[in-house]
């Protein structure tokens, strides 16, 4: 048994297909299938059902690869424990951010990576909070820019700034004229929500005082991008909750839009850098967390904790 065929089983495992996974691996199929069979045989049992071109795992199979992922994640640990000794702030960083922050923070961050770790290269990922959270677990990304605390005893995360929320709504929606919005103030038949697995749905239900609501919109809609909702906003169609970078300030918004702060005092949510404790790029992690802080705009930099 070696790293090398623990590779193979997990490429396997993930993709479902052999021929994928050699591909994934850089070596050929024959080579793969091969060395996968030499392993069953030395363990005594079948890793994989094979089913035609498909195939899943075997019972004993999943408890398999949940240990050879831990092998080879702990392989991982100990040589990029070995580069970042040598120099911490080198090497590609690999960082996940959610779909409600990556297009509105990463314009400011990205510049000032390049130019204060130009060494460590930004390699972003995005993608909702439960599945950043797994590639983070699982040694996939080296952090995580999310909007949420962490409740596994393996992360960490360092807090970077505090975001307000904003109400963005039609010109033509009787609160507009307002220079505020309190949360009880908007009516929960109106409110635009993004589709489940995204942070800001559940915390916009949660602000509005509504978290069992569940799509309370008269039509069944299931966004993916915060845009879409402004969009529709701005058609007169609802309104939606947006945090602080999203609307800058009620500036730049698309034409018939406007935006209004939320009050409360919880009307903002903490957008953070997660991490795994002990992680062997501790150093640059923490790099990147000024870089972010010292990046946005000076507002949100009053705001952090």
């Amino acid at each position: 048994m070696n790293l090398r065929d623990l590779r193979y089983v997990l490429a396997v495992a993930d993709l479902g297909h052999f021929g994928r996974a050699a591909e994934a691996c850089h070596v050929s199929q024959p080579t793969l299938s091969g060395q996968i069979l030499k392993l069953e045989e030395e363990l005594g049992v079948a890793i994989f059902e094979r089913m035609g071109r498909n195939v899943r795992l075997t019972t004993i199979g999943e408890r398999i690869v949940e240990q050879a992922r831990r092998s080879v994640q702990a392989a991982d640990d100990i040589m990029a424990s070995a580069k970042a000794a040598r120099d911490p702030l080198f090497g590609p960083l690999t960082v996940g951010a959610i779909p409600t922050i990556a297009p509105y923070l990463m314009p400011y961050v990205l510049p000032a990576a390049a130019r204060e770790l130009p060494l460590a290269p930004l390699v972003l990922q995005e993608d909702v909070t439960d599945h950043l959270l797994a590639a983070l677990s699982a040694g996939k990304l080296d952090a995580a820019i999310l909007a949420t605390e962490m409740d596994s005893p393996q992360l960490s995360s360092i807090a970077l700034f505090d975001e307000p929320f904003w109400v963005a709504l039609p010109e033509s929606h009787e609160l507009a004229s307002r220079k505020q919005i309190a949360p009880g103030d908007l009516d929960p038949k109106a409110l635009l929500l993004l589709t489940d697995g995204h942070c800001l749905r559940d915390q916009a239900l949660e602000l509005c005082g509504h978290p069992d609501l569940g799509n309370a919109n008269s039509a069944d809609i299931r966004a993916l991008s915060l845009e879409t909702l402004m969009q529709l906003a701005a058609a007169g169609y609802g309104v939606t909750l947006a945090p602080e970078l999203a609307v800058d300030g009620g500036r730049g918004l698309t034409k018939g839009l406007v935006a209004r702060p939320l009050t409360g005092k919880e009307s903002h949510r903490t957008v953070r850098l997660a991490f795994r404790r002990n992680a062997p790029r501790q150093k640059a992690i923490e790099a990147l967390a000024r870089v972010i802080r010292d990046a946005i705009p000076k507002k949100l930099r009053s705001a952090k904790k």
